[in-house]
């Protein structure tokens, strides 16, 4: 299939930019941009445990440190995320003399019209970028595209770049399960597959083809959910010991912590992972909350037992479960924004997790909105003539490797990520319907956005100000459709609907 020649153009691009911080530091960085340091360094010895390297970034009154990492060849690098305009000065320090004081500055320019800053909580249950403009999280779920090759990866960015997602749930070590078999490009230990490894040497090449995706993923305005531990494994990636642990934790966050895109999950499904203990989840949330110094968002993604939200250090819920309407529910318990980034996918398999129809994900999503939360999506569509063998690797699902998309809840999906981007910022839950199965969020008096589920109502009663006029549009979220009604609404209101499931209203107050 001929890949879209953009795409291959930008990543022609990506590279050369990325490689030439290699060669030098930059002058100019633009806000929120990676300002990268290359230095030549010792490579006796083990690099990665023997030699310490961090520096001090200051701006006026802004002091940052941030830790290096090396990279291989002699090379060792250190990244910093300028978040505050104007000149920043650096000085590092190392236990190696050649690594250590070493001095510079660069301007850090203004951000460009696209680039809006890192993810963070705003206002307890919402997200905004650094600049304030709101985000609202529409992922999928795409665990092991960064470890295929560079044409399948080019298919799946020509996928992303047709608008359907802002984030990307992937895993940063490789994966092993049904439509997983084959192995990845690179491994992220030095030694010998399957499970030969030297865990007191990384691998840098591995690092650097995940960091190159990550840079794709922004030139797209997707952020990058990276996966840290997840329990599907062959190669013996999730039981380390804890100085393991540690040397790969701290290596990941001085190479990724200063892409502004990046989110991390501490695990997909971490209660499967039965070497680790609870408190051994309690221990990776304060590391990351420690040591990042971008402050990036943090979540934890259970399989069957929800992790305890309240963790004041985990910024947003990450939940498996496919009762999206519950989110409502689930903010006012954890105070904080409630993402469901699993809730059943769509697909074929004959998994009951894979196998949604494209009108019920669809509905998960609008029944997840409108009650407050976010909600993710995923494609398990596997050809006809495989769907009989779970086990078989020639298939390239979406859920596992990427490609393209075969189901037909993304344009549905895209369809209401348009709708709230074009409502205003911060909707909350608001009881518009005297029949509870519906939802609606809204700004009181101002604006609601209820939806109907697959009640298939001939007609609802809604209350409005009395004192105000509104308009009412009646919206087919399957069929893509915005019809507005002729006349003007206001006080109790009986709205007519046609016979239809899966419908929606959008009432906006006229001035």
């Amino acid at each position: 299939m001929q890949i879209n020649g953009s795409i291959k153009i930008k990543n022609a691009v990506f590279l050369l930019l990325f490689c030439s911080f290699s060669l030098f530091s930059q002058v100019n960085v633009e806000k929120w941009k990676v300002f990268e340091l290359a230095l030549d360094g010792p490579t006796n010895g083990n690099p990665f445990k023997e030699v310490q390297l961090s520096a001090q970034f200051i701006n006026g009154s802004h002091t940052i440190s941030v830790p290096g990492f090396y990279d291989g060849n002699g090379v060792y690098k250190l990244r910093f995320m300028p978040q505050q305009g104007g000149k920043w000065n650096y000085t590092t320090s190392s236990n190696a003399k050649k690594l250590d004081n070493k001095q510079g500055h660069f301007m850090c320019t203004p951000a460009s019209d696209n680039n809006h800053g890192p993810v963070a909580v705003t206002d307890t249950f919402y997200f905004a970028y650094a600049d304030g403009t709101p985000h609202h999280s529409f992922g999928t779920t795409c665990y092991a595209w960064v470890h295929q090759g560079d044409s399948l990866a080019e298919l799946t960015l020509g996928t992303l770049s047709k608008g359907y997602f802002n984030k990307m749930r992937m895993c940063i070590f490789p994966k092993s399960y049904n439509w997983n078999k084959n192995e990845p490009l690179y491994y992220p230990f030095e030694g010998t597959p399957l499970k030969n490894w030297d865990y007191s040497r990384l691998n840098p090449v591995y690092f650097q083809n995940i960091e190159k995706r990550i840079m794709q993923l922004d030139s797209l305005g997707i952020e990058a959910d990276l996966i840290v531990f997840h329990p599907y494994d062959r190669w013996g990636f999730s039981s380390f010991d804890r100085e393991t642990e540690d040397m790969y934790i701290e290596y990941i966050i001085a190479r990724f912590a200063a892409f502004k895109n990046v989110w991390w999950s501490m695990a997909n499904e971490y209660d499967f992972m039965r070497s680790k203990q609870l408190s051994d989840w309690d221990y990776y949330i304060e590391q990351f909350g420690k040591k990042d110094p971008f402050h990036h968002l943090i979540g934890i993604h259970n399989g069957v037992k929800v992790y305890d939200h309240t963790n004041p250090t985990i910024t947003h819920a990450s939940i498996q479960n496919e009762d999206t309407f519950r989110a409502k529910e689930l903010r006012m318990k954890y105070k904080k924004p409630v993402i469901y980034d699993e809730c059943r996918y769509e697909g074929n398999i004959p998994w009951s997790w894979g196998n949604l129809t494209g009108q019920a994900l669809t509905e998960k999503f609008w029944r997840g909105v409108t009650n407050g939360g976010y909600v993710g999506h995923g494609d398990t569509y596997v050809t006809e003539e495989l769907i009989q063998f779970p086990n078989e690797s020639s298939d390239v699902l979406w859920w596992s490797k990427g490609g393209e998309l075969r189901g037909q809840s993304p344009e549905r999906i895209k369809f209401l990520r348009r709708i709230l981007e074009d409502a205003p910022a911060q909707m909350k839950p608001i009881p518009l319907f005297t029949w509870m199965p519906f939802s609606c969020i809204g700004i009181e008096h101002e604006y609601y956005l209820g939806y109907l589920n697959d009640a298939q109502p001939r007609s609802i009663v809604i209350d409005l100000p009395k004192d105000a006029s509104y308009q009412v549009e009646v919206i087919d979220t399957w069929d893509m459709t915005i019809t507005p009604l002729q006349k003007k609404f206001s006080g109790k209101s009986l709205i007519e609907l046609p016979e239809k499931p899966y419908m929606a209203i959008r009432i906006i107050k006229q001035d």
